[in-house]
């Protein structure tokens, strides 16, 4: 005696899973998907219905025929439940704050991109000084000191901190102009 589909389907057979699958998925899919309109949602209830099917094989009754009325109630019960879901689900979200606008970044991030490119150009100028006329340039442009301060914070005298700074100025402007004079070409 041969054992029929449904015998084997409420022993657990995973071959007689797999053939109830081929014969009933394209149904229960199209199925899911009257039901619920979404593809996506279709999807998952032919998934969760096989589960369905497999955890509940017990109470398959072993005589009769078809398995696909079986198999189109459980899929009925999961798209109503997936259909539940997404109404609750959609009810949360409509109960949430209204997003605050955000302000648009870019701008910012573009004049930082800007400074940052000033701050390097400015970092290639000061590289070219000597040692000397950088420390004074920076004690008398960067921290604001003046001249006395400078020569007070390296000790030297007055003189050479005005002769270090004068010389560190004409030699970032020869720097600078012929780069401004090659943008200009551009």
């Amino acid at each position: 005696m041969t054992t029929s589909l449904r015998q084997r389907v409420r022993a657990g057979d995973p071959a007689a899973f797999g053939e109830l699958f081929d014969q009933g998925s394209r149904r229960v899919y199209n199925h899911a998907y009257r039901l619920l309109g979404d593809w996506s949602a279709a999807e998952d209830t032919v998934s969760l219905t096989f589960l369905e099917a497999w955890r509940g094989r017990n109470r398959v009754q072993a005589d009769g025929e078809s398995l696909l009325p079986w198999l189109l109630g459980i899929a009925t019960n999961v798209a109503r439940n997936l259909a539940r879901a997404r109404r609750r689900h959609s009810a949360a979200m409509g109960r949430l704050p209204a997003p605050r606008e955000e302000p648009d970044f870019a701008d910012d991030v573009a004049d930082k991109l800007d400074v940052l490119s000033a701050a390097r150009t400015a970092q290639e100028a000061l590289s070219t000084l000597r040692r000397p006329e950088r420390e004074v340039f920076a004690l008398c442009v960067y921290a604001e000191l003046d001249y006395t301060a400078a020569a007070e914070a390296l000790d030297i005298p007055v003189g050479t901190v005005r002769s270090r700074l004068s010389r560190a100025r004409a030699r970032l402007r020869d720097v600078a102009i012929p780069a401004a004079a090659h943008e200009e070409v551009r």
